[in-house]
């Protein structure tokens, strides 16, 4: 038997989840495991071990320790089924899993054991190159930081090159990487650059099977001016013969009807999905989605009441089976209320409720974009909305709806607003965000 010490430092040499510096709010993590149980867990997803093994850190993570173990003995399974073998480099992530749950319940003899199956796999598969890791860890690691983190996703494109260059056989890792670089780009005010674009197109001829990356390539499409009403509508009869989840490609698809088709074909397109699938909760997701963006986007006067019924009621059933986001659903239905002549008594005291919750930072930050951009939208109270971009903007996080808000706020400084000299002493002395 090992020493503590020993034990401990062999464990933090491991690659896997316990070690990669994965440490988000409780917040965040809820919303991570719902990410996580809307991916398919259909035969024939090359990427279900690595989903298993981030369900079960979360899980352990959110102190569901039995689920935490279940949920890594299915990815060692899902990794033997997707790989068609009984062992292999792809397996050293999930027993060094496995090492540190079993170190923290206090089994050590269990943690030992799985320290040696590790050792046992690096030795009989070790790296290609010396100096880096297995192309099977860098992989891993690069899918795990895509659902983690926003800002990471360029890291996760580089870990993916990593890996191809070492294993280019991988299909899957050269449709993820474009997927990762279309991922970061998007808050951008540039969009994907060129050789992204041919990336895309690259992968998608590798990959056709592949209808989430079908749909993301006919989106840059449409947004470099190409009609796609034909393509769009072909390849949502294909999404709507295959299994539903998150990876489908039925949300980015809906997402190309709204801006370059038709919203109304959009909603009929994610209505007949939810009928063919009723006990799917994410396509209640898409669908709510729909129906908001008709609403919210809406120019030619105010929806029917009908279309508002249906709207809230999908909202309020989101808020019931997504619990951890809310605050969004609630923002939603306010923003639906205001667009209805009847009903904006409504969303005022929603957005009056919700300004009197104690809130976590990121969620206060999200929350001050977004009544910012309600006050001067349908409000037309721009001082108000002014003040509370700036409030987005002075909480140090990172993310889209800070950009958001300083991205306004330095569109006010060059304008004839009556503030744009306190938004210009505001921005000269906003710090970066750590």
């Amino acid at each position: 038997m090992m020493s503590q010490t020993s034990l401990e430092s062999k464990l933090e040499a491991l690659q896997c989840h316990f070690t990669w510096d994965l440490d988000p709010s409780r917040s965040k993590l809820f919303g991570l495991r719902s990410q996580l149980e809307d991916i398919g867990t259909e035969e024939g997803n090359s990427w279900l071990g690595h989903v298993y093994n981030l369900r079960g850190y979360v899980q352990y993570k959110l102190g569901f320790t039995e689920d935490a173990q279940s949920l890594f003995n299915k990815a060692a399974e899902a990794f033997c089924q997707t790989r068609r073998a009984d062992e292999g480099p792809w397996l050293v992530v999930n027993y060094g899993n496995q090492a540190w749950l079993h170190h923290h319940l206090g089994e050590q003899a269990e943690s030992q054991a799985y320290l040696s199956k590790v050792d046992a796999l690096m030795n009989k598969y070790p790296s290609p190159s010396q100096d880096e890791l297995h192309p099977e860890i860098y992989a891993e690691k690069a899918w795990t930081l895509m659902k983690f983190s926003a800002d990471k996703k360029l890291l996760a494109a580089d870990y993916f090159q990593r890996a191809i260059r070492m294993q280019p056989d991988m299909v899957e890792w050269f449709t993820s990487r474009v997927i990762a670089l279309v991922s970061a780009s998007m808050h951008s005010n540039t969009g994907p650059e060129a050789d992204v674009l041919e990336e895309m197109r690259i992968a998608k001829e590798k990959d056709p099977e592949n209808l989430y990356l079908a749909a993301l390539y006919l989106h840059e499409c449409a947004k470099k001016g190409e009609r796609v009403e034909d393509e769009a509508r072909e390849l949502a009869r294909k999404i709507l013969m295959n299994p539903v989840s998150s990876y489908s490609g039925v949300k980015p698809l809906l997402w190309v009807y709204i801006l370059y088709v038709s919203v109304d074909e959009a909603v009929d397109l994610a209505e007949e999905a939810l009928k063919q699938h009723p006990d799917v909760r994410y396509l209640k997701r898409c669908v709510a989605f729909c129906y908001r963006s008709k609403i919210v986007f809406r120019r030619d006067g105010p929806p029917d009441q009908s279309m508002i019924d249906r709207a809230i009621s999908l909202h309020e059933e989101l808020i019931s089976i997504y619990p951890e986001s809310s605050l969004l659903r609630k923002i939603d239905i306010a923003n639906i209320y205001a667009k209805s002549n009847h009903s904006q008594a409504e969303a005022e005291q929603i957005y009056q409720e919700l300004l009197e919750r104690d809130l976590v930072p990121a969620d206060k930050q999200m929350f001050y974009n977004r009544y910012a951009t309600y006050l001067h939208f349908v409000l037309k109270d721009s001082c108000r909305s002014v003040i509370y971009h700036m409030r987005a903007a002075e909480i140090p996080i990172q993310c889209y709806f800070r950009q958001n808000s300083v991205r306004v706020l330095r569109n006010i400084k060059d304008s004839r607003n009556q503030m744009r000299r306190e938004v210009k002493e505001f921005l000269e002395k906003l710090p970066e965000p750590q």
